[in-house]
């Protein structure tokens, strides 16, 4: 039973040490932005209240348009699905805002069902391959990119990182964590 335990408690400790080790290297790469020219502006969803983006959507979305503005890429595909009201998906008002604002219709790719990160990755990854595209900047919250990052780059899609400008330090760490326990998880096979 003691050996049980203490091999228990080992695993524990190599697991926290792995975790710890991914939230620094997640915290140090949150901040750098990486936009250079793509094939496509990746923006990932976040909330959405009844057809209108969320201060956090509406930063990201703020952001790719500044991205697309500078002429780094000739598309910005959109993500998410619904939420709470399954009139609006998340890719869709992301499309929508981006046209108000003066992006051309044909230049905004939606991927609109969407459940969770991987699920929107999937989609992105799918409907990129249809179009021939193999490099993207992302857009989400810094903390968030490097998960993202990852997973296209393990379906052949380069990815640079180019998180949004306002953010919140406090609940950074935080995020930083669940990133990493995330991270770990998708490399085991759970789809979170």
């Amino acid at each position: 039973m003691k050996r049980a335990f203490w091999i228990a408690m080992a695993l524990a400790a190599v697991l926290a040490g792995e975790v710890a080790r991914l939230s620094l290297r997640i915290e140090q790469e949150a901040g750098m932005d990486e936009a250079r020219p793509a094939d496509v502006i990746l923006v990932m969803g976040a909330a959405e209240y009844s057809g209108r983006p969320s201060p956090v959507l509406r930063a990201r979305l703020d952001h790719a348009l500044e991205l697309y503005r500078r002429k780094l890429a000739p598309r910005i595909l959109t993500t998410g699905g619904a939420g709470g009201d399954a009139r609006y998906t998340e890719g869709g008002v992301e499309r929508s805002y981006l046209i108000s604002k003066g992006v051309p219709p044909d230049a905004v790719v939606v991927e609109d069902t969407g459940e969770s990160t991987v699920h929107s990755v999937a989609m992105a990854t799918e409907i990129m391959r249809r179009m021939g595209l193999h490099s993207a900047i992302v857009v989400s919250d810094g903390y968030h990119i490097f998960r993202v990052r990852r997973m296209l780059e393990a379906d052949g899609v380069t990815a640079y990182g180019s998180p949004r400008k306002e953010s919140s330090p406090p609940r950074e760490a935080w995020n930083c964590v669940r990133q990493a326990i995330g991270y770990l998880l998708w490399r085991v096979g759970v789809k979170v």
